[in-house]
């Protein structure tokens, strides 16, 4: 089973990732973004949208 890493010396909390994934697996919260794995599908859109790559999908 595949994972989403969110390292958070590098996240912005800018929740350009939690806005492109379509399926709600990730909520922006006051000092870090939650990663929901029952919802996640691994597509890496929010991979792709974060503008400091501060996300990893390991498919």
């Amino acid at each position: 089973m595949g994972s989403v890493e969110i390292d958070r010396t590098k996240c912005l909390l800018c929740g350009a990732c939690v806005g492109s994934c379509p399926f709600l697996a990730l909520e922006l919260l006051e000092t870090y973004v939650e990663w929901y794995k029952d919802r996640c599908t691994l597509c890496g859109i929010c991979e792709r949208a974060c503008p400091v790559g501060a996300i990893t999908v390991r498919r």
